[in-house]
């Protein structure tokens, strides 16, 4: 069963959150790290991406960057803009986004959990990505970037967090990106012993994004052997039913030698072909294709999709199996330099804009990935393809901070 804990968060004060809570560090560049921060010296940036502060060819990996991340911290601390709660609580976090809301419950999970598989995976991690989490962990101290777990839902915890939504918040603001972040301190120790009853119940967890910071988390657990509160890792943990998983689409640098008529007529081949179709697929096994300045619609043929296999069934699979490495030659999508991947957040739009732009040769737009195949790939114990899922909203770095000594 899942093991969850309340801990005494690190927290940003509230007429400050605004300014200090930021994107995570993974889903920007340097460059784009530094313009955000240039002007506000309370951005979390200069923890979550500290290269900002030193010159710009200063390796991100160097032992210099990860020693500013700490005096940055250590200063948002001194400062108060930074402050620890007297005693262990949990939070409820909200976010909404346009017209989608969410509500997660923030806790520190159980590194014994992940490593045994209570807390289940379904993406490989890069070794190198570990490293840096693992030194910007141990160089702080803290863990300041949350995992997104999900859980299949549960009447009784949707209750709960409904009846405390209600109440004032501790904190709430718009971001510049219009999402709003609004949290609650649960501090009543009967809610507190409720929560954590609920969720001894509740058999697995599931990492919906953060496989990285999770694994670090591990692996400082496992150097420490558990000392101090490296136990446990920071994580704000939704039902499944109220996530958000935007498409994660795919852009080509070339066709491969082939003209883009002999390119239509292999995927005639694959796809009942919609000469003028949508650029966002409505439904499973459908996709978008961009060339030549116009949009036509893919639906995968049915022998194609004809498997009880869960992975085999993802349109990301199915794309990389019947087009991308027989059609494009592009074997390993995790290592070749000719795709590149697009967040759903950007819109149809910005794959219209790179190949218009020639930078690329094509574009697939993609149906997204559904929770319910994410958790029934984790329980069979597989790994998804790369880039199969972008969750929105994205959860802010500094809204909560893990204090591990």
């Amino acid at each position: 069963m899942a093991t969850i804990k309340p801990f005494p968060a690190l927290r940003p004060k509230p007429d400050l959150a605004a300014r200090i809570c930021e994107l995570p560090y993974d889903v920007m560049s340097s460059a784009e790290a530094r313009e955000i921060a240039k002007d506000n010296p309370l951005s979390f940036l200069h923890v979550s991406k500290p290269e900002i502060d030193l010159p710009s060819n200063v390796d991100p990996y160097d032992g210099l960057v990860y020693a500013k991340g700490r005096e940055n911290f250590l200063k948002l601390i001194s400062e108060g803009a930074l402050k620890k709660d007297p005693a262990p609580y949990f939070y409820l976090y909200r976010q909404v986004m346009g017209g989608h809301s969410q509500v997660g419950l923030v806790a520190a999970a159980s590194c014994a959990d992940y490593l045994n598989n209570t807390i289940k995976k379904h993406e490989f991690t890069r070794p190198d990505k570990e490293d840096d989490r693992v030194r910007h962990i141990e160089t702080l101290d803290s863990q300041t970037g949350p995992v997104f777990l999900t859980y299949r839902a549960q009447p009784m915890l949707d209750q709960f967090v409904s009846r405390n939504v209600t109440s004032v918040p501790d904190v709430d603001f718009t971001a510049t990106d219009g999402v709003r972040h609004t949290a609650w301190v649960i501090r009543s120790t009967d809610d507190i012993a409720l929560i954590e009853a609920e969720f001894a119940r509740i058999p697995f967890l599931y990492i919906a994004d953060g496989h990285h910071r999770s694994a670090a988390a591990g692996r400082v657990f496992q150097s420490r052997k558990g000392a101090g509160a490296s136990g446990y890792f920071l994580t704000v943990i939704f039902p499944h039913n109220q996530l958000q998983i935007l498409p994660y689409n795919r852009v080509l640098k070339d066709l491969n030698g082939l003209t883009p008529e002999a390119l239509i007529q292999k995927l005639d081949g694959i796809f009942n072909l919609q000469e003028d179709g949508a650029a966002q697929p409505a439904g499973k096994h459908q996709l978008g294709f961009y060339i030549g300045g116009r949009w036509r619609g893919l639906h995968f043929r049915e022998h194609f999709v004809r498997t009880n296999d869960p992975i085999e069934k993802l349109d990301v699979t199915l794309l990389q199996k019947f087009v991308l490495d027989p059609i494009f030659g592009i074997e390993n999508p995790r290592t070749s330099k000719r795709i590149n991947f697009v967040g759903g957040i950007r819109g149809t739009g910005e794959l219209e804009k790179l190949v218009n732009s020639d930078e690329y040769a094509c574009a697939f737009s993609m149906f997204p990935t559904s929770i319910e195949d994410l958790m029934t790939i984790a329980d069979a114990g597989g790994i998804m393809p790369p880039k199969s899922t972008w969750f929105e909203p994205k959860l802010r770095d500094a809204m909560f901070c893990h204090m591990i000594v």
